[in-house]
């Protein structure tokens, strides 16, 4: 039976998440105090107790989503025996995501890669003014189809696949009118649904270059270390494990699509048949089971879900 873990990425943040595992056990806590202590300021605070309006501002939700995914790792790895280069065939995030699964990889250490999505959050909310750009969901559309309803919508314009999420589930990003375009077109193209998305900024796409510019500058200034785990990059849907190949697709995801539907695959084709979400949410699970035949999927983020699955180890 071949495992992968996968990571949540933004939208997944809750008041509260990873609270209970903090309270529970040393091991979560201490994750949450190294991340503190990284970035200079109590994240977990906001992350316990919110207000949600202050944990959603993308320079926050970023660190703390990883803060949740890690101190639910260091306690499956003290309380059941986790193992990653032993039971871990793939690991794989969704956008920020990936910055989740290489801290849990060891390619970074968790203080870094809390202050890399930091640095990420700030950079991709002043990348594109407030209101010039958007994000808008396709549903009911492959991706191939999406593809060329955001080329149609252009104009001249960006409008681009952002995210492949699998199940006809597309996201287009770019410039505000196009994005707009891009919605109306769809409905004309059989999409079952087109909205624009509540974000802050268009992720993913090529206004976010400023974006990538800053990333490389910090990714710079890290030490990058070979995953014990293959991790599948976004922007590729396949492993990367060299650390100038890591940073290189870390880059290229600012402005790139998250090929989810395909790093899934990929993971099923390799005989990964169990997947196990770690963090908060279960929106990642719901992905999986529309994209893998067969797969089974478990959320891990409570202490309840420790217990479930020690009982299954």
């Amino acid at each position: 039976m071949a495992v992968a873990f996968v990571f949540p990425g933004q939208g997944s943040q809750t008041v509260g998440m990873g609270k209970a595992l903090a309270a529970n056990f040393p091991a979560a806590a201490q994750v949450f105090a190294e991340v503190d202590e990284a970035l200079g300021s109590k994240l977990s605070a906001i992350v316990f107790d919110g207000p949600i309006e202050t944990l959603t501002l993308t320079e926050n939700a970023q660190p703390a989503l990883m803060a949740v995914s890690l101190a639910t790792i260091r306690v499956l790895e003290t309380e059941a025996g986790l193992n990653f280069k032993r039971d871990a065939q793939f690991v794989a995030g969704h956008s920020l995501g990936e910055y989740s699964a290489l801290a849990a990889s060891g390619a970074f250490t968790i203080a870094d890669t809390a202050r890399l999505l930091r640095t990420r959050g700030q950079a991709m909310q002043k990348a594109v003014p407030v209101g010039v750009g958007a994000m808008a969901a396709l549903i009911g559309l492959e991706f191939d189809a999406a593809v060329a309803v955001a080329a149609e919508a252009a104009q001249g314009q960006v409008c681009q696949a952002a995210n492949d999420n699998g199940g006809g589930q597309v996201v287009v990003s770019g410039d505000k009118a196009a994005v707009e375009r891009a919605v109306e077109i769809a409905k004309t193209k059989g999409a079952k649904r087109a909205m624009i998305l509540p974000v802050s900024a268009p992720f993913h796409c090529a206004l976010m270059q400023p974006a990538a510019d800053l990333m490389a500058n910090a990714l710079a200034q890290v030490a990058v270390k070979a995953p014990v785990v293959p991790v599948v990059a976004n922007v590729l849907a396949k492993p990367v494990k060299e650390p100038a190949e890591i940073v290189r697709a870390l880059i290229a995801q600012v402005t790139g699509t998250v090929r989810w539907r395909e790093s899934v695959a990929f993971m099923a084709d390799a005989g990964v048949t169990t997947f196990y979400e770690v963090g908060a949410g279960k929106v990642l699970s719901g992905l999986i089971k529309r994209i893998a035949d067969g797969a089974s999927t478990s959320a891990i983020g409570s202490p309840d879900d420790i217990v479930a699955f020690k009982a299954r180890a």
